[in-house]
């Protein structure tokens, strides 16, 4: 059996306290990263950007066609005043100025035809370009929360981290006062079993919560004070004192 002076295996309990604070910051960081707002405001995010791709398509090919229609009209409103001007200076055959008149009307309604459609598109881009400029709001906004919230985690994960490794520090400078051996078997019960050291509180182990049996209890009793003794229940190293009964 392991030995230890009381004094020594009292100490144990500040080294617990510390481990006790790096385990709890540990699960403090594990639950920022696992920040159930994350998943959401992530998918969300991608989702309103593919839905702004598809808008944004949707405005080049609208702003591709108006530009077609709008040549369309530009064309045809060019052959309208070259027969207009050709027809004005009354130059040329009857029967030939009276075709270039009826060119001209064929001409004329097939511009309003094209500035039927030049307007409807007109139209179509217009509302294109009003739903990209609502999604790109929506995706701005929702990037700003997700910004934000990402900002939270990282400020807090970062305090966090500052003061784990303040915490490290002085358990690895505490850990240093201890005799190896007290040590080795102080850490495989940490490591094991998650609590290395423990008091024995009036009966009770407080490594695992539960009242020793009466048998446990007797061989504890007989144990000699520097003899290192260990829970059966958690197997944290027992910490015992005459004041805690």
């Amino acid at each position: 059996m392991a030995k230890a002076a009381p004094s020594e295996q009292m100490r144990l309990l500040d080294l617990q306290v510390l481990d006790s604070k790096l385990r709890a910051l540990d699960v403090q960081a594990k639950g920022l990263k696992d920040d159930p707002r994350l998943p959401d405001l992530h998918a969300g995010v991608t989702v309103a950007k593919s839905d702004l791709v598809v808008l944004d398509t949707a405005v080049s090919d609208a702003a591709r066609k108006l530009t077609k229609a709008e040549d369309d009209v530009a064309q045809v409103a060019a052959r309208i005043a070259k027969d207009e001007a050709k027809l004005n200076s009354g130059t040329g055959l009857s029967k030939d100025l009276m075709a270039l008149q009826s060119d001209i009307e064929s001409l004329t309604k097939r511009r309003g035809e094209l500035e039927d459609v030049e307007l409807e598109l007109m139209e179509s881009s217009d509302e294109a370009s009003s739903r990209q400029a609502a999604q790109q709001a929506l995706v701005a906004q929702m990037q700003t929360v997700l910004d934000e919230v990402v900002s939270e985690i990282r400020g807090k994960l970062g305090a966090l981290r500052m003061e784990r490794d303040a915490t490290a520090q002085e358990r690895a400078e505490l850990a240093a006062t201890f005799d190896p051996a007290l040590l080795a078997a102080y850490d495989r019960t940490l490591n094991k079993y998650g609590v290395g050291a423990a008091r024995l509180f009036h009966g009770t182990s407080e490594g695992s919560g539960m009242q020793l049996s009466p048998g446990d209890l007797a061989d504890l009793k007989n144990a000699a004070e520097d003899d290192v003794v260990f829970c059966p229940d958690s197997g944290a190293i027992l910490v015992r004192s005459s004041e805690w009964g």
